[in-house]
């Protein structure tokens, strides 16, 4: 057994010598000066590719669906009041809001205290994300002296207009703002009939649908970067050097953003609601929290007025689950 294991042994050492003695030497001396100019050129070379002609008309889409779904909103609105709470970025879309105790407070240093409701508008059903605008995606990366020098605008058309997309003049710097929250859902119900809002909800649900798919089809080939400490969004090939993170959530002024790849949900984020189902209570209270569904704030929106929601939120949703059980006080 030992004269076993000695030639064993020796064999593997002389396996380990043959890969050594084998290995070539790269010499590290490389003429970078000779070297830039080919690396410059095949990035050059490389913008000629874009944008691709096949998603053209998939940016194309995106823009009618932005505008379609904006526009539904907008009505619903009339119709359907929605709830914004002023300490947190919590809303409630139907008549009277719920008594959950889930606020969290503006900088998240409390938790289960009740909200305080105000009138909400566009910006809490649709979330603006915003991006600075460039021409094209090889333009040379934002410095931190430079934020002011590039226009904001929404994410979702600056990645349209990168992929080629022809937006409409003024539609790149235009707010998406309808009207003030009071007026959106102070003011009488819109004068349109159920069978209306219904068809209105519905075109509303399949604009929404069809921008979400369209974004995540276009973020398989035009990369986007979003910051893993912050919401902050850069549609292009590497994120800016625009020192920003931390405004909000972080104390770290001068930190600069970590970025990783952007999914769809960070270019059109869901918002998402509870959901009141027909044999739910009118007010949604604490001790039912783990029998009330949740959904995407657009899609809630719609249902409300009657519309078809996608089966795939039937989880979420919980359309077949238990109602909450009755307390007694409230049954007496």
């Amino acid at each position: 057994m030992a004269f076993m294991g000695r030639m064993a042994g020796s064999r593997i050492f002389s396996e380990l010598c043959g890969s050594i003695v084998n290995l070539r030497m790269y010499s590290s001396r490389v003429d970078w000066k000779q070297l830039r100019p080919m690396i410059l050129k095949r990035i050059k070379n490389r913008t000629k590719d874009y944008p691709i002609k096949r998603m053209i008309p998939v940016a194309q889409e995106v823009v009618r669906a932005r505008e379609i779904l904006t526009e539904g909103v907008s009505i619903l609105l009339r119709a359907v009041p929605v709830h914004s709470c002023k300490f947190c970025p919590a809303i409630h879309v139907g008549a009277m809001a719920h008594q959950m105790k889930t606020c969290h407070g503006f900088k998240r240093m409390i938790k289960d205290r009740p909200h305080q409701w105000g009138p909400g508008g566009l910006n809490n059903i649709l979330v603006p994300v915003e991006a600075f605008h460039q021409e094209n995606m090889f333009q040379d990366e934002i410095r931190h002296d430079q934020r002011f020098d590039f226009t904001r605008v929404p994410a979702v058309l600056e990645l349209c207009h990168q992929a080629g997309a022809e937006l409409p003049e003024g539609l790149l710097y235009r707010r998406d703002e309808l009207c003030t929250a009071a007026e959106a859902n102070n003011q009488n119900p819109a004068p349109l009939l159920s069978s209306e809002l219904r068809l209105v909800g519905q075109r509303t649900l399949e604009a929404w649908e069809r921008l979400r798919l369209g974004v995540t089809k276009l973020l398989l080939v035009y990369p986007s970067k979003v910051c893993e400490n912050c919401s902050e969004v850069h549609v292009g090939i590497s994120g800016h050097k625009a020192r920003m993170c931390g405004v909000f959530k972080f104390e770290g002024w001068r930190g600069k953003h970590k970025w990783k790849k952007a999914g769809v949900d960070d270019l059109v984020p869901q918002k998402i609601v509870w959901h009141q189902r027909p044999h739910d209570p009118p007010i949604l209270v604490d001790s039912g929290r783990d029998y009330y569904g949740h959904a995407p704030a657009v899609v809630e929106l719609c249902v409300q007025v009657g519309a078809r929601a996608s089966p795939k939120y039937n989880c979420m949703m919980k359309e077949h689950g238990l109602a909450p059980p009755v307390q007694r006080d409230q049954a007496t």
